[in-house]
């Protein structure tokens, strides 16, 4: 075999181990991140677990607030009402 071809040989088995060698880097790197995917995603569902009971809670707070702000809303008018006339 010539010497090119043993050169050229080499250089594609160099490349070929450097390729393999960061493709497996970024396997681990990929594994480590879904890893951390996996733990933020159960903690996100023990979170939204914990505070689903709070929905039934400020549902009717949420009606009070509304009647509040409707009444708030009538007397600005009549205010403001007030203010033109005089």
């Amino acid at each position: 075999m010539p010497a090119a071809a043993t050169v050229t040989v080499i250089i594609a088995l160099v490349v070929a181990a450097a390729l393999a060698y960061y493709l497996i880097r970024v396997v681990i790197v990929l594994r480590a991140v879904n890893g951390s995917l996996t733990s933020i995603s159960a903690g996100v569902r023990v979170i939204a677990d914990r505070t689903e009971p709070l929905a039934e809670l400020l549902t009717p707070i949420k009606e009070d607030l509304e009647t509040v702000a409707g009444a708030i809303e009538g007397a600005a008018a009549s205010l403001s009402g007030d203010t033109e006339a005089a």
